[in-house]
């Protein structure tokens, strides 16, 4: 079973982070959500969520992929903890995927993991931002080996779903996605 950390810091995104959580849960994808400390995170809209563990319970532990929700101040809480970004290169250097949404591409982008690759995030969260040889898209969700960016809350479900195809098969994806009854 794939294993993925999804890391949860304080002002993230809801929608991105339940919607990605809760679809590779769907698929049988083994989902650790980690809050930065032990207390419940406080999303951008005010929902409270409870993470699975903190962070420093799985620090150092190996996951399959690390998913990044974005949504403000979250993705910049995220990119000011040193914690995630050793995870987040430990994970590439290891081969394995790391995937931010929105906001968090800019997480990937601190970690140099965008560094001549193609990526997309939320309209100008990488703007300012030192990107060598970043081929900006905005397709909804962007694969370049083993990083993957999506847009937006608008993107979350086809995001997740994409996370599934990468991490158990395409014919996991169609029946997680049929029993949504997307259009």
């Amino acid at each position: 079973m794939a294993s993925v950390l999804v890391p949860l810091a304080p002002g993230c995104e809801e929608l991105e982070a339940v919607t990605v959580i809760d679809l590779l849960r769907r698929a049988g994808v083994e989902v650790t959500t980690a809050g930065l400390d032990e207390a419940p995170v406080h999303a951008s809209r005010g929902t409270v969520l409870l993470p699975d563990v903190a962070l420093d319970a799985v620090k150092d532990r190996e996951f399959d992929m690390i998913v990044l929700p974005g949504g403000q101040p979250g993705a910049n809480n995220l990119q000011a903890d040193a914690r995630v970004a050793a995870l987040l290169k430990r994970t590439a250097e290891a081969g394995r995927y790391t995937a931010a949404i929105c906001a968090a591409p800019k997480v990937l982008a601190s970690a140099g993991l965008l560094d001549k690759r193609r990526a997309t995030s939320f309209p100008g969260a990488l703007d300012g931002m030192d990107v060598p040889g970043l081929d900006y898209r905005t397709e909804a969700v962007v694969t370049d080996g083993t990083v993957v960016t999506s847009r937006g809350p608008g993107t979350a479900m086809d995001f997740a779903l994409h996370l599934i195809e990468i991490l158990v098969d395409k014919a996991k994806r169609d029946e997680v996605e049929s029993a949504l009854q997307r259009p």
